[in-house]
């Protein structure tokens, strides 16, 4: 009974293409350790979120610090509303980040260097399995600088990701409306949305390509990966609106608002990570990546030589020495007669 209902599931499964191609991009996923993975690149996010802060108050420091009166302006700002001790203190920690920006900022980037190599290892290590891809053993050095050079590639595929999502929330859309004069419109406001979720979902498409097609240990095409980053993109997109959705809600108490920020970041980072690499996974079973099994060569050929000797067998030669032994005994007693 139980063969039998297996067998429909799997008949019906495979008579719908798009389903079948999900189950084995998840079977994929799971073999190739999938959640083990996504959990690695999350922790080494959260780790290089405090270096990046170092860098970021390094930077802020230097900025201050080459603009007396910005400086003058904020403190200014800090003592007006924050009166008392509190606003004094603020003013203090700006001071020390001013006078300790060299410091802060090669701490900073020694640290954000070590994590990120860390985490573009990891992302890596974690894409070429999906891949089912043999790595292959090289120095440390090579493998250093090929994920320092995978690091800044992924970085620049940020950064067009990063400029269409700024083109898709400059109001690039609403001025080119409010010049048409149809601003004011009722469909005004919904065109704006579905573009700026378009514009949005490019801008990750963009950069999930790059990360799926040349993050792996050997690069793949990205002919190979645009579907799947496409979906991923959508997934992602999804994901985001409910997340800050979410996260709206949450950060409304105080626990929220202290723990809030670094759960929410470790969530979004998990769950993003587990989306790219599930369509990894679904690239990689995609019927024009499927790696044909090797089927082992036969077994080498043993030639042995066999050789019969024609001879009579001792049955037979006794058999023969008898017929002969009577046929000489009539033929003796033959010549005796006559």
């Amino acid at each position: 009974m139980f063969d039998k209902v297996k067998a429909r599931i799997e008949g019906w499964i495979q008579a719908r293409p798009w389903l079948d191609h999900m189950v084995r991009a998840g079977g994929q996923y799971q073999r190739q350790r999938g959640d083990y993975y996504a959990a690695g690149i999350t922790y080494f996010t959260v780790l290089s979120l405090f270096p990046m802060l170092m860098v970021g108050f390094a930077i802020a420091g230097f900025i201050l610090a080459s603009n007396p009166d910005l400086l003058t302006e904020i403190q200014a700002k800090i003592v007006e509303n924050i009166p008392g001790s509190a606003g004094d203190q603020l003013n203090e920690l700006i001071d020390q980040a001013i006078e300790s920006r060299t410091g802060v900022g090669v701490i900073g980037l020694a640290a954000g260097l070590y994590s990120g190599l860390g985490w573009v290892a990891n992302l890596r290590a974690a894409l070429t399995e999906q891949w089912e891809q043999k790595a292959e053993e090289s120095d440390w050095l090579h493998t250093k600088v090929s994920d320092l050079l995978a690091l800044i590639g992924l970085g620049l595929a940020a950064v067009v990701s990063l400029g269409l999502s700024i083109l898709a929330g400059s109001g690039l859309a609403g001025s080119l409306l409010r010049r048409m004069g149809v601003e004011n419109a009722p469909w005004a406001t919904v065109l704006l949305t579905a573009l700026s979720l378009v514009l949005a979902v490019l801008a990750t498409w963009a950069l999930f390509a790059w990360i799926i097609a040349r993050m792996p240990r050997h690069a793949v095409t990205l002919r190979s990966a645009a579907r799947a980053a496409l979906m991923a993109a959508i997934a992602f997109e999804i994901f985001k609106q409910l997340a800050t959705l979410l996260l709206k809600k949450v950060t409304n108490s105080p626990a929220g608002v202290a723990f809030g920020p670094i759960i929410g970041l470790m969530v979004f980072s998990y769950i993003t990570a587990r989306i790219i690499l599930f369509a990894t996974a679904w690239a990689a079973t995609a019927r024009e990546n499927e790696v044909q099994a090797e089927i082992a060569p036969p077994a080498p050929a043993v030639i042995e030589a066999r050789v019969r000797e024609r001879g009579l067998s001792p049955e037979m030669g006794a058999a023969l020495f008898g017929a002969g032994a009577v046929v000489a005994g009539v033929l003796q007693s033959l010549r005796r007669r006559r």
